[in-house]
């Protein structure tokens, strides 16, 4: 089996990522998506926020992605938050996954955070067990109430 690398995408490959990023988000418009990432991938950020991509070697293109920021928890102190997992492959998604989680617990201890918080967003029922096996627990309840008068500012859909 081929191995993976992982790293942290740069601005310059943002196009790139974006059909992996359509599968997590169908609705997502081009222009938004390079907007958002532009801003995501800023190097001088890197520290605080990013996407994480998994490559499959010796082939050209990611295969897998998360997004991530590192926030200041009350309880917990600095903690990671990832979220938008994307594990591709026509064959088996699996390592892919693997190859994100693994990638997402080295990014936490270079981070300096004391936890993970992963958010699985939608029903994504093969990243939530992914997460599961590798020790990530439901801690809570995540709501999402959509406003009305927010309109189109607060959305991606371009």
């Amino acid at each position: 089996m081929s191995g993976f690398t992982c790293h942290i995408l740069t601005q310059d490959q943002a196009l790139l990522v974006y059909p992996l990023v359509r599968e997590a988000m169908p609705s997502l418009g081009l222009k938004a998506w390079l907007s958002f990432a532009k801003q995501l991938t800023n190097p001088r950020r890197s520290a605080q926020e990013g996407i994480m991509v998994v490559q499959r070697q010796p082939r050209p293109l990611p295969c897998g992605l998360f997004l991530y920021h590192r926030e200041q928890d009350l309880v917990h102190g600095p903690i990671l938050v990832a979220e938008h997992f994307v594990a591709v492959d026509v064959l088996d998604p699996e390592p892919v996954l693997r190859a994100l989680l693994n990638a997402l617990d080295s990014l936490a201890a270079r981070l300096e955070c004391t936890a993970i918080r992963t958010m699985v967003l939608g029903q994504s029922s093969f990243v939530e067990s992914g997460l599961h096996a590798a020790g990530h627990r439901p801690q809570g309840t995540t709501l999402w109430k959509p406003l009305e008068h927010a309109g189109r500012t607060g959305t991606l859909n371009r």
